[in-house]
């Protein structure tokens, strides 16, 4: 079940930066201050049409993602259809999936993309044609469009720190990447990297890409655990299929970074008699939705700051308040249970993201 009051007390720590160079930092919870403009465009009334990009089929982030955008139009009020264009690829199918939405005369384009820089003529051709664009999840330079993110940077980084202080500064650690060349993974391992800096008698003795794909992650989970001295383990949050792995080999639990999956968060939970020990740092796929109210924002006239950037949080072993008010029982173990996003989510928390149904459906 969702637990607003949880959420409002966890107080997700909220930045914006804004894209012409001033700056403003909101208390948690506390409502983003207006950019200054670029020119002002004419309120309007709704009706409008929504195109989402995601080539990321099967991942059950992304599926939240997908749900939370649905949601999120459907409560405005505004947004009369949500038009999904969903698949695996790179950036070459995401450049005609994103043509195909321009010719569909979207008002707006959502996208998580696949690179920070390849797709910048098709999406400044989108934006010249008075068409809104939004990079949720990860950054794209694209000169006019909206950049809503969680810092990717920092929760790798704040993730590695814990887990190298645990360590006490020293052992053999695995790094479990996403996927190659992704802007999200580039900035995650920076942050990994950063960490690192600070820790030098930590030896990272495996890099291996996920592709944020479970079954990916438990198999090389198992091959590295069976076959490596490992003190532990820091994920691009395919984190319950590892703990699954030391279970099915019967090998004792070492110290595991992960994301808020409800699944993982659960395990913290119940598996801290049995000698677990993880943080949780949160990355909520509620970023979608933030990127339908920056997007309704720029198209209602009311502009936005180009730059919106979620500081995430951690949640760790010894902190069972904090975990247990993450933690939904009766969500799947690939979803976040972070749904409520102040003051840019205006659904009914997590019953409306999991009914996943746009304006209409």
């Amino acid at each position: 079940m969702q637990r607003t009051t949880h959420y409002m007390i966890l107080g997700l720590l909220l930045s914006v930066a804004l894209f012409a160079g001033a700056c403003v930092a909101p208390a948690p919870g506390g409502a983003a201050q207006p950019a200054a403009g670029d020119g002002e465009a004419a309120p309007a009334e709704g009706g409008y049409v929504i195109g989402v990009s995601n080539t990321l089929v099967g991942n059950g982030w992304r599926e939240q993602m997908i749900c939370a955008i649905k949601a999120q139009a459907t409560a405005s009020g505004l947004v009369d259809r949500v038009v999904v264009v969903n698949r695996n690829g790179g950036p070459t199918e995401q450049i005609a999936d994103l043509e195909n939405l321009i010719s569909q005369g979207v008002d707006a384009i959502i996208l998580n993309p696949t690179d920070r820089e390849g797709l910048n003529a098709v999406l400044e051709s989108a934006i010249a044609q008075g068409i809104v664009v939004v990079a949720v999840d990860q950054a794209v330079t694209a000169e006019g469009a909206y950049v809503v993110t969680n810092d990717q940077t920092a929760y790798a980084r704040i993730g590695a720190e814990w887990l190298f202080e645990q360590l006490g500064g020293q052992g053999k650690v695995a790094e479990m990447r996403g996927i190659d060349g992704v802007p999200a993974d580039t900035d995650r391992h920076n942050g990994f990297l950063q960490a690192l800096e600070k820790h030098p008698d930590i030896e990272v003795v495996a890099e291996v890409f996920t592709n944020w794909d479970l079954s990916t992650t438990a198999q090389q989970a198992l091959d590295l655990i069976s076959t490596r001295e490992i003190d532990g383990i820091w994920t691009s949050g395919g984190d319950y299929p590892v703990v699954e792995q030391f279970q099915a080999a019967g090998k004792p639990f070492v110290p595991i970074v992960g994301a808020d999956n409800n699944g993982f968060v659960g395990m913290l939970l119940e598996l801290e008699d049995d000698g677990l020990v993880g943080a949780a740092v949160t990355n909520p796929p509620a970023i979608g939705a933030v990127g339908v109210t920056i997007a309704l924002d720029a198209l209602t006239g009311k502009n936005p700051p180009h730059e919106t950037l979620l500081t995430p949080a951690l949640f760790a072993t010894g902190d069972r308040e904090g975990l247990e008010a993450l933690y939904a029982p009766d969500e799947q173990p690939g979803w976040s249970t972070y749904v409520n996003i102040p003051p840019y989510t205006s659904y009914n928390g997590s019953a409306d993201v999991s009914a996943c149904k746009g304006p209409g459906e």
